[in-house]
């Protein structure tokens, strides 16, 4: 059984930071591309930002580029979301998740796994 828990949302104000972390239980960690996902309410779970099993290059929703860094400690089983000049157009339920594609997937369908999400809202 693979678990998901995600920790490290809030309430903040615009242009303010947020550090999301994922740590994933129950099977080895490097066997997942990891992404995160977002959903607003009222409207559907939007692809945040991914990075591949194997390493190498986050690749990140235009919404976000420049703002959010993606990054995974495979030694701690754990990715983390630091976002930062929040705007309130991010507020959100984030959720971390685990696909078995090789590639960065940014369709939630392929992801096979998911944390239980944590609320980010940005008032401005």
């Amino acid at each position: 059984q693979v678990q998901l828990a995600e920790s490290g949302g809030g309430l903040v104000q615009a242009g303010d930071s947020l550090r999301l972390s994922c740590t994933v239980s129950g099977r080895t960690f490097s066997s997942y591309t990891m992404g995160w996902f977002r959903q607003a309410p009222g409207k559907d779970r939007e692809f945040v930002v991914a990075i591949k099993k194997n390493g190498g290059s986050p690749v990140y929703a235009d919404s976000v580029k420049g703002r959010f860094t993606f990054s995974r400690d495979n030694a701690k089983n754990t990715v983390y979301l630091q976002m930062n000049s929040l705007k309130p157009e991010d507020t959100a339920v984030y959720y971390c998740a685990a696909s078995l594609f090789s590639w960065v997937t940014t369709d939630p369908k392929n992801y096979t796994y998911w944390g239980q999400g944590t609320q980010v809202t940005v008032s401005s």
